[in-house]
């Protein structure tokens, strides 16, 4: 695929699906978050499970994968997502103005997502434009 016009990120703690999408097809990347063999153990129900560098890189990684998309939607299932739209705001701003919907969806198989990435996106109904 030489564009990457349109392009939705699904989204957990633990991973991240990129799909890129247009006429001619779609592409995936993956993105996993760190994983440690040692563990935190917060003391109140809302101290962060993560290490506190865990969330920036890994939302920036995904950031990188992203930057050249012109729409993005955001899907997942948890608060993954609107805590990767808040680093957004706070560190990537350009890429923040392109995002187009957010949209909490299970976890659906890649191509389930695909398939509903092109659909909001229309990208069958571009084809013969």
């Amino acid at each position: 695929m030489t564009s990457h016009l349109h392009a939705a990120v699904w989204l957990d703690h633990h991973e991240a699906k990129i799909f890129h999408v247009d006429e001619e097809g779609s592409d995936e990347k993956v993105v996993r978050a760190a994983a440690h063999h040692v563990h935190r153990h917060p003391k109140g129900s809302s101290e962060q499970h993560l290490h506190p560098e865990d969330a920036p890189r890994f939302f920036k990684e995904i950031a990188h994968a992203l930057a050249d998309v012109t729409e993005l939607l955001i899907l997942g299932p948890s608060t993954a997502k609107l805590q990767f739209v808040r680093h957004l705001h706070a560190h990537d701003r350009a890429l923040e103005a392109k995002v187009v919907g957010i949209e909490t969806v299970d976890h659906p198989t890649d191509a389930q997502l695909v398939a509903h990435v092109k659909a909001y996106f229309d990208v069958a109904a571009k084809r013969g434009r």
